[in-house]
This record gives structure tokens, sequence and C-alpha cells, in this order.
């Protein structure tokens, strides 16, 4: 419910903007802003202690900051590193705690890993123009981002990132003021007296903000993948399979808070699983190959990033196949489900299966050669054709010989000695 003050009442919202800087946090701030705008407030003061965060996150914040006519204050109490100091420079006005501290705005991807030089490129350039926006000078919001720039008097020569503090900033202008509490921060700015609003996230906010976190998304979905596997060659339905689940619709369900994912997303999961589903009853695999297609695309237009969802997908697949190779190779035997799914008889002798007849009874018999054996041939046995070879001398058409030996399918003979018997 958004509180209604009198006409004469200054209204301002302060909003916090803590922990890390990414998708989940847009949603807080967009309603913070329009409960604002909804209540005619007369600023918005950010409350800022943030080590940063993901620059996609930033660029969609700094995108909403920008839409607000509202004035718009920061108040750095502690820090605003990298994605922090960004949002920032987006503000009409930047005050700071004594202990507060901006700068160090590197890129950094969600590997962990520095970025390479496209995107940090775009990133000064980014930085370059929030500082424009308000008057600052440039050359600090580019040693904050760009290590190239030399600027030892403020601890950063070539090689080292910018981070001011509340002194510096002050002095460069990246600061209208140092102030050591609010109350202090609402006199400098003329604010005094005015009725403060503050916003705080909902569990749902604060859920859908761990939820759509980079790190945490593709071990949801890694535990998704690898839940439903086990499920799979399990009997029943159990603990792996509810796991599974769970998983994903605690995915969807922050990506919808955080206002990333659509219904329609939602709707093209469920044709997935509904493709899935009827694979068991149509032939030719078509169905099932569409219905995982479905799942993957609707998981990656769910994130909003999609080069980010992309990799998550990978690393939840490549997790999934681990884990299912694991279970075939170590408890393959065991799971009876995997048994309807696996060849797992073998055509051995002892269960009577052969690949070919071994006629060891017809050894020693005497036959009649039907073609010449060079050396393999046809021989005639009791009206019987057979295929036979000779013990490696030719041996002529309608010759007396002797089966001195059978190999499984490779029945070998000698040419008869006159007045040889059958033994």
């Amino acid at each position: 419910m958004i509180p209604v003050f009198t006409a004469q009442s200054s209204v301002v919202y302060k909003v916090p903007v803590y922990k890390e800087v990414e998708k989940g946090l847009y949603a807080f701030l967009k309603r913070s802003i329009d409960e604002a705008e909804e209540a005619g407030a007369d600023a918005i003061i950010f409350d800022i202690n943030t080590p940063g965060g993901f620059v996609d996150s930033a660029e969609k914040i700094a995108n909403l900051l920008d839409s607000t006519s509202i004035r718009k204050i920061s108040y750095i109490n502690s820090e605003a590193l990298s994605a922090g100091a960004y949002l920032a420079l987006h503000t009409d006005e930047i005050y700071m705690s004594p202990s507060g501290t901006i700068g160090a705005a590197a890129v950094i991807e969600s590997s962990g890993n520095t970025a390479g030089e496209k995107a940090n490129s775009a990133w000064k350039a980014k930085m370059i123009n929030a500082a424009e926006l308000t008057g600052k000078n440039p050359i600090y919001a580019q040693a904050m981002a760009d290590d190239s720039v030399d600027l030892p008097q403020y601890r950063a020569p070539v090689g080292k990132l910018l981070t001011l503090s509340s002194a510096e900033a002050l002095k460069v202008g990246y600061s209208e003021g140092t102030v050591t509490s609010f109350n202090k921060l609402l006199e400098v700015t003329d604010l005094a007296g005015a009725k403060v609003v503050e916003t705080e996230e909902t569990f749902m906010e604060s859920l859908a903000r761990f939820i759509t976190n980079p790190i945490v998304v593709p071990i949801l979905l890694s535990i998704a993948s690898l839940g439903l596997i086990v499920e799979l060659y399990s009997p029943g339905f159990g603990v792996a399979g509810t796991m599974g689940l769970i998983s994903l619709v605690l995915f969807f369900f922050g990506h919808l808070v955080a206002g990333l994912a659509g219904y329609e997303t939602i709707i093209i999961f469920i044709i997935g699983i509904l493709l899935i589903i009827a694979e068991f009853f149509l032939p030719g695999g078509i169905s099932g190959i569409l219905g995982a297609a479905a799942i993957i695309v609707s998981i990656v237009l769910a994130g909003g990033d999609i080069e980010q969802m992309i990799i998550a997908v990978i690393i939840a697949l490549s997790v999934a196949i681990v884990g299912m190779v694991i279970i075939m190779k170590f408890f393959g035997k065991g799971l009876r489900v995997l048994n309807k799914v696996i060849l797992s008889d073998a055509t051995t002798t002892e269960k009577g299966y052969v690949s070919n007849k071994n006629r060891v009874e017809l050894v020693g018999k005497l036959a009649v050669t039907m073609t010449p054996l060079r050396p393999s041939g046809t021989i005639r046995i009791d009206n019987e054709r057979i295929d036979a070879v000779s013990d490696g001398s030719f041996i002529g058409k309608d010759k007396q010989v002797k089966i001195i030996k059978v190999e499984g399918s490779r029945i070998v003979v000698r040419e008869a000695v006159e007045g040889e018997a059958t033994e």
C-alpha cells in the first residue's frame, strides 16, 4: 500500500541497493520507483552498499533510473564498486559517508574471469557516458574501468583501477558532499522534515534475487536435470524427481517475479513436457526431440540474457550426462527401469546361443567333393551339401575325402586313402 501525505509534505523514498547488482534487483527497484512516482515523491535516495555485480543487470537498472524524472540521490554509506559505481553515476547527485568508496569497475564475466577486450571497451564507454551525463570529468570514470589510465596521485597508476575515497570523490567532483548520517543528508539536500518512506524487499523479491543470480541459475538447472535423470532410472517417483521438479519450479518462479520471464515461456515449457509424455505413445522419436528442444528454449528465454542462459544450460546438460554415465556404469544392473531401455541379455554359449552350429559329429566321416577344393569348395555327405576346406593341398572334383577337423563353421578335409573307411 502506498502512503498518502498532505500536499504540504515533502515525500522522500529511501531505497536500499545492497548486495550484488543482479537481475532480481531490477524488479525491486522498479516497484520502488513506481511507488515513488505514484506517491508524487520529491526525491528518491538510493542507499548504496554494493561490491558490484553483473554488467547486463547494471545496464538495465541504469535505463530504469534514467526513465524517471524524480530527483535521484545516491548515498554511498559504505561502497559503490563496479556496477554500483555505474548506478551511482546515473543519479542526479552523489553523497558519501566518511568511510565510503566508489570505483573499481572492471568487467567480470559470470565465470569470475575478467572479460575480453570487446566487452571491456563497451563498458568503458558506458562509464564515460554516465559521468558526462551529470557533468562529471569522465577521466575518473574511465580510470575506474581502464587500468591503462595513469592517476598515481589517487593510487591508480598504470595497471591499477581507480577507487576514490569520500574526500577524493568530493575533490574531483564525483561527490556533492560527505555526510555522517541519513538525517544529515536530508539537511544538506534541503529535504529536512520530509516524510521518509523506506521500501524493503518482500520475501518473494529476496527469493527471486537469489534464484536469478547467474551463479545460482546453473546450479538449479543442474539439480533439475540430474534429479530427473536419476528419477528416470529409478522405480516409482521419489526424492530425486521431487528435487528436480522443485528446482525447475523455483527457476521459473524466480524469473517470473523478477520480471525476466513471461507466461509464454511457461507455455512453451508445458508444451515441451507434453511432447515428451507423448513420446511414450508415439513411434519415431520426433515428439521427444521436439519436447526437449521446447524445454531448452523456454529456459533460455526465461533468463533474459540468452548468452548467459545458454552457458547455464550447457553446464546443466554436462552434469546430467556425467550423472547418467555414472548411473549406468555403477547402478545400471540394479535399476529396473534401466533394464527396460538397455539390452542386458548376452547371447552366450552357456545360454544356448552360438553363432554357428558346431558339427563335431562329422569328424572321421567320408564325403565326396562336389567341386574342386582350392582349398575351399563343397562336399556331399549323406545327400547334404556342406562347405569345406582342404588341409592345404588341391583336391579335385568327385574325389573321396575324409573330414579331419571341425572348428565352428570351418570343416577341414583331406583326400581319403584308397580303401579307407569311415571311423
